[in-house]
């Protein structure tokens, strides 16, 4: 921040990733001086992973982090405003809204919510560690590395079906872990798993530690059921165990559906005038870096015209 924390501002986008990023840039470039509330993890998800070969303009690929490195310096051009907090609560029931953060607290004429999902993890170190060195929550986004390998899925459910299904594409074997011999999976998305010859089921196991030390080489892994402890080899791990958006701070001040997800009105709307939602925050069925800058284009357009409407 080169300049005081504002008390108040047109449009406040709440996130960095590339939802919250493109917004700031397309509201910037309408005179509209919006703030953004990037949060302590500035970046988003793409802060922790390695090369991104799916977004346009680099046909080379682009690192993760450079990418979003260079999109915030892109909205700076015009003038944007960060500030590296969480946002604590939001007060939607009077106009202008109002946002506490860890330490500041102003009021926005609108708000562009962009804060995204964050996939769950099995809560492993050796996981972590190895985290964009063949550990990935995102089978769209990575599975082109692993062309003619052996990866492993973790889960049980349609995403970790549709993972594996997808994964068979590039890999030569896809073992699909699950902990259960019952699947939470649609029956459909379950035979067109188990149909596919290169998909192996690997039931009633949990995993203990993911092995490698620069890259993954395998999975240690524990059959609940006989206690047998067995190593499988492969050099991709695919955890498949849902996301979790980060809506918590909303707390009732908009309508979010059973899983905590935004609930769109129409054309990036609210269930609240004036609110926005962009990117994963909303989006369950594509999460990916392009559709999330898509996202961020139109809700910070809808801002625009709200604003405009507004005056």
């Amino acid at each position: 921040m080169s300049q005081p924390l504002p008390s108040h501002t047109k449009v406040a986008i709440i996130g960095s990733g590339p939802a919250g990023l493109t917004a700031a840039i397309y509201a910037g470039r309408a005179l509209l001086n919006p703030f953004v509330i990037a949060g302590r993890e500035v970046g988003g998800q793409l802060m922790t992973t390695t090369d991104v070969e799916n977004f346009p303009g680099f046909p080379g690929g682009v690192m993760g982090p450079e990418l979003m490195t260079k999109m915030r310096e892109q909205a700076e051009r015009f003038e944007v405003d960060f500030l590296e907090e969480n946002v604590v609560s939001i007060d939607t029931q009077a106009k202008p809204f109002s946002i506490k953060t860890e330490s500041h607290s102003l009021t926005a004429d609108a708000v562009i919510l962009a804060t995204g999902a964050s996939a769950k993890w099995l809560g492993l170190p050796s996981e972590q560690r190895l985290r964009g060195h063949g550990v990935s929550s995102c089978a769209t986004c990575d599975g082109f590395f692993f062309r003619g390998k052996e990866i492993a899925v973790i889960g049980g459910g349609d995403s970790a079906m549709e993972e594996a299904t997808f994964l068979t594409r590039f890999a030569s074997k896809v073992y699909l872990v699950h902990r259960r011999e019952e699947f939470r999976a649609s029956k459909i998305m379950l035979e067109k798993a188990k149909s596919d010859p290169k998909i192996e089921f690997v039931l009633n196991s949990e995993i203990e530690e993911v092995l490698g030390e620069e890259k993954v080489s395998g999975l240690k892994i524990k059959n609940n059921q006989t206690n047998e402890v067995s190593t499988l080899s492969v050099e991709g791990v695919f955890v498949a165990i849902g996301h979790q958006p980060n809506s918590g701070f909303l707390a009732g001040a908009i309508e979010v559906d059973a899983t905590g997800y935004v609930v769109i009105k129409d054309d990036y709307h609210t269930s609240v005038p004036g609110i926005f939602v962009a990117g994963d925050l909303h989006d369950h069925k594509y999460r990916q870096a392009i559709t999330a800058a898509g996202a961020g284009c139109a809700a910070a357009l809808e801002a625009e015209r709200y604003l405009a409407r507004k005056d």
